[in-house]
């Protein structure tokens, strides 16, 4: 108790931060006092630093080393200034690294970015801050733009409100192969981390009061344009996009006006944006938590849909990364499944791209349908890890997806998913539809047709004690179920040792052999273990509704299955 409470004032002392200096002072005084809630708080808070990975920083803001605050994120700031010194000295580079910043309108946000601003001038680096809180993708963009060696984005995307984050690209002259301006992978996140635990102190790094670039909007401006230039030009399309009717919503995120601006450049003239929603707001007041995908996100959305007569709905999550698109099927407004929304995407791209080396790649919990979509087309596929930092990577990629919502459509400009380019050529796709009498109802009964019903769905348990996540894991893979759905299971893979040439990652692959799939793996950004289930059915004549009564029965069988293997 006495070194905790040691460590605990020897933080204070080192806080820049005023506000967390006082919080933390109160947790303090309540641990003296006997509180046992204070304690158990206090514990948590100096578990160790908040680690350092591939998804950068994440976690609750507040004080102490095991939350995002002012003092953790400056020693970030100084290990990664010292990674990009070193890097750059290494290839024999005599001048600064050049490092671009963004931020979202989460708590402390404009405050992290600032610092590391500062942290980076100090260190000799150019630091290039945009100009107001804009989208992961605009950062993304940026970050190959400008040739940045570095970019940061201030962000924790879909997290609850309480959480902040602090998520780091490569490029420049230090990532020079397909990964330039993607997120950090190994070995890059661990050399920073061992540099931001070389740190002493907050009070040992310098930190500059100027210096810093402002960028103008001239950024913003390239962004959008350069992304309305992926589709036929307003002036050839403007009937039938005028036609299309959109519901928008940012979830209170920073996306709004961007998308916004985006589609009406492309010349869809009727948006209608969630007024409730539309502008940001850290504390996300009308969701329990701000992702799409949460049940009851998009309820506004769907509500102002159906009283506007709407053909499409669209939602980005807070940082604009990811797009989940809705729309009616069997007169109801159904949110389409991330893989659902990959496929109709992979087609449309595929179809406009011509036979040879370009490559449709996806995550491998994502559907199996976009190998199929690439066989037909005469192009390549590969599955990859999870995530874009993965994704982002893949070489002659010209499309990939990750079933979570995310879409890269453009990767020659954003190598990440982008939430805004991806609903700008839903939004074409839609208005071409519409044009000839269908709707994307129908372009998904067509992909059965044409591949057959590949069924996805996901289980997740999530835990307050993040001990409980490795425990089922290591549950499961001691013991899988013998069956899926009835079938027997005929493959069972430790993905830690590697699958389908696939580096090492935690999690259980199981295959059945009535060709049903399952992949079990703990979750990279949220206290979740997340089952990811596939039934294909292939489509007998062009009986597409009778292929889609199977799959949904096997699938409810599966999941029945998978619920009762996690024990939820």
């Amino acid at each position: 108790m006495e070194d905790l409470l040691a460590k605990a004032e020897a933080w204070i002392e080192d806080d820049p931060d005023a506000i967390t200096r006082e919080e933390l002072a109160g947790v303090l005084e309540a641990a003296v006092g006997g509180d046992a809630a204070a304690v158990a708080d206090l514990e948590d808070r100096f578990r160790g630093f908040l680690e350092f990975g591939t998804a950068g920083l994440r976690g609750r803001i507040g004080a102490g080393p095991h939350r995002m605050n002012r003092a953790v994120v400056i020693r970030a700031a100084a290990g990664l200034a010292r990674y990009m010194t070193d890097a750059l000295a290494e290839l024999g580079v005599d001048g600064p690294g050049r490092v671009v910043i963004g931020y979202d309108a989460r708590h402390g946000s404009h405050d992290f970015a600032l610092d590391t601003a500062a942290v980076m001038t100090a260190a000799g680096h150019e630091a290039l801050l945009l100009p107001r809180t804009l989208p992961t993708p605009v950062l993304a963009f940026a970050t190959r733009l400008l040739d940045a060696d570095a970019g940061v984005m201030v962000t924790a995307s879909h997290n609850p409100p309480q959480d902040n984050g602090y998520k780091v690209y490569l490029g420049g002259r230090i990532v020079t192969d397909e990964g330039q301006g993607a997120q950090i992978v190994p070995p890059y996140d661990a050399e920073i981390a061992a540099r931001i635990a070389a740190v002493p102190s907050v009070e040992s790094v310098p930190r500059a009061a100027e210096g810093w670039q402002l960028l103008g909007e001239g950024v913003v401006d390239d962004y959008v344009s350069r992304v309305v230039g992926l589709v036929e030009p307003a002036e050839a399309a403007t009937e039938r996009r005028a036609a299309t009717r959109i519901v928008l919503t940012p979830l209170h995120g920073v996306g709004g006006d961007t998308m916004e601006r985006v589609l009406r450049a492309a010349g869809f003239e009727h948006v209608d944006t969630v007024l409730e929603q539309a502008q940001p707001d850290p504390d996300f007041p009308t969701v329990d938590f701000p992702n799409p995908e949460e049940k009851g996100a998009i309820d506004l959305a769907l509500a102002l849909a159906e009283k506007v007569d709407a053909t499409l709905v669209i939602a980005n999550d807070p940082d604009a990364d990811r797009c989940a698109v809705a729309t009616r099927i069997d007169g109801q407004w159904t949110m389409l499944h991330g893989d659902v929304v990959g496929s109709l995407l992979g087609e449309r791209v595929a179809s406009q791209t011509p036979t040879g080396s370009h490559v449709l790649a996806n995550s491998i919990v994502s559907s199996q349908q976009l190998g199929a979509i690439a066989a037909a087309h005469g192009l390549a596929h590969t599955n990859t890890l999870t995530g874009f930092k993965w994704i982002g990577r893949t070489p002659r990629m010209v499309f990939g997806y990750e079933e979570a919502l995310g879409y890269c459509v453009a990767p020659d400009l954003v190598r990440d998913k982008d939430g805004i380019s991806a609903a700008l050529l839903m939004a074409d796709f839609v208005a071409d539809l519409l044009a000839e009498g269908r709707t994307l109802a129908d372009a998904i009964d067509d992909l059965a047709r044409r591949y057959g019903v590949y069924l996805t769905s996901q289980v997740s348990a999530r835990y307050a004690d993040l001990a409980e996540i490795p425990a089922t894991m290591a549950r499961l893979m001691g013991a899988p179920p013998a069956t899926l759905a009835g079938s027997p299971v005929i493959a069972t893979d430790d993905m830690s040792t590697g699958f389908r040439g696939l580096r090492g990652t935690t999690g259980l692959h199981l295959a059945a052999e009535s060709g049903a799939r399952v992949i079990v793996r703990p979750s990279g950004t949220e206290p979740k273990v997340k089952a990811y289930l596939e039934v294909v059915v292939p489509v007998s004549g062009d009986d597409v509704a009778a292929a889609k009564a199977d799959a949904a029965a096997t699938m409810d069988a599966l999941r029945a299955d998978v619920t009762a293997a996690l024990g939820i």
